[in-house]
């Protein structure tokens, strides 16, 4: 039997959690995905089906900001500009979708920093 890749197993996991999570246009969800350089994030409304808010370390407000932080620094900016700009278009009440992820490190920061800076979830 062949072993599944780690992204194979993310992405099982991740389609378990999205049973259950689902943004509506009221609590859109906040969708984490982190890639071994970078990490996005949008706020979704899953009955229209539109990303509404996004923000990530290639972001242009955010491209030279994060060079020489860590990861985790840079997940917390991303975190911070997603919330600003959540909050700029009347977005305060979301669902957070880790994405398959540990709720741990990056996405925890992420996540927390975005609650610092006014989203409730």
């Amino acid at each position: 039997m062949a072993r599944i890749s780690r992204n194979e197993a993310r992405k099982r996991r991740h389609k378990r959690v999205r049973k259950t999570v689902f943004g509506t246009p009221d609590r859109p969800r906040l969708n984490v995905f982190r890639s071994l350089t970078h990490i996005y994030a949008q706020i979704i409304d899953d009955v229209h089906g539109i990303t509404l808010v996004s923000a990530s370390t290639i972001d242009r407000a955010l491209r030279e900001k994060v060079k020489g932080l860590s990861k985790t620094e840079q997940a917390r900016l991303v975190g911070q500009l997603l919330a600003e700009r959540a909050l700029e278009k009347g977005i305060k009440q979301v669902v957070f979708d880790r994405g398959g992820y540990k709720y741990h490190g990056r996405v925890k920061a992420l996540a927390d920093a975005s609650r610092e800076a006014g989203l409730d979830f």
